[in-house]
């Protein structure tokens, strides 16, 4: 393996800032998914990988400037002295290291005590966690995590319901149950994510989306037009010809309201505020039509129409 500086692009003397902040780089531009079209991508990011995780960690770092260790981690063979000599002696001896020493020379490194290579619990992973996401742990030879996917159902609520909003307790696609809040207004058809409430990633421990569709039942008493609602309400004739009160049903309870004397079919009454609230906040209204009841069997009723026909 090349020496980490160099496959980091940074000079022996720099700080743990630039080195970090060189292996960022390095990282982006040499990233697999990056260099799809490069055989060699994943080596060359095997490759960065290894180097941080030298002079990245301050005790390897060390270790590695000393001679002690090499490009990959392994310490370094420290030679042999004392041809003749005791340990210790130099009369006659000599000593030298192979491989590459402190200066860069092959035979310019510094014979220091062999040693293993220190561990201070470095682990490149945390920077590959925030660079890529589970891409980085694809590279350092884990499971690659795949994006749990969105799971979707069907929430059925009432016209009352969907007017008035509140909150509602319902059970996922996944078997679990949450209280999930209902928007005033909601229209039929509107699509809510519940974000986070999905399927659970078993790598990164990432969970997915629920897509909920609203669906209106219909209710028998409503039409609905737009924001409006309308209604018929059957009305007595008695009532029809005298006028009175009538109660009206409404999606919050009936009301009551008057209705002037003789009102025929034609005749169309407007309440105010008692319609769908938009999303935007519009009120719509509603709107009562008239059904006159005529009795299955009057005989009074019958004369006094009879007499009337006559005289006309």
């Amino acid at each position: 393996m090349r020496d980490p500086y160099q496959v980091l692009g940074v000079a022996r003397g720099a700080s743990d800032a630039e080195l970090k902040k060189a292996f960022r780089k390095r990282a982006k531009e040499l990233h697999p998914d990056r260099n799809r079209d490069d055989p060699k991508a994943q080596d060359k990011f095997s490759e960065l990988n290894a180097a941080y995780e030298i002079v990245g960690d301050e005790t390897k770092r060390k270790q590695f400037d000393r001679g002690e260790i090499d490009a990959e981690g392994k310490p370094r063979f420290q030679g042999f002295e004392g041809m003749g000599a005791g340990r210790g002696g130099r009369s006659g001896g000599f000593e030298f290291n192979f491989g590459q020493g402190g200066g860069g020379h092959p035979f310019g490194g510094r014979g220091g005590p062999g040693g293993g290579a220190g561990d201070a619990g470095f682990d490149a992973s945390d920077i590959f966690s925030s660079l890529f996401g589970e891409a980085g742990r694809r590279a350092r030879g884990k499971p690659e995590p795949q994006k749990p996917p969105e799971q979707s159902f069907t929430l059925e609520v009432t016209l009352a319901q969907a007017a008035t909003g509140g909150t509602r307790r319902v059970k996922l696609p996944g078997g679990r149950e949450v209280e999930i809040t209902i928007p005033v207004g909601v229209s039929d058809g509107k699509v809510m994510r519940l974000r986070g409430l999905g399927q659970i990633d078993p790598y990164s421990g990432e969970a997915g989306d629920v897509m909920m569709t609203i669906k209106v039942k219909p209710d028998s008493r409503f039409a609905v037009d737009g924001n409006d609602l309308r209604t018929r309400v059957a009305v007595p004739l008695a009532k029809a010809v005298l006028g009175g009160p009538l109660h009206v049903p409404t999606l919050t309870g009936a009301v009551e309201m008057n209705i002037p004397p003789l009102t025929g079919t034609a005749r169309q009454f407007r309440l105010r505020g008692k319609g769908l609230k938009g999303e935007k906040g519009a009120v719509g209204d509603l709107f009562v039509a008239i059904d006159i009841e005529m009795p299955a069997s009057d005989a009074e009723l019958t004369a006094l129409m009879k007499g009337r026909d006559e005289a006309n």
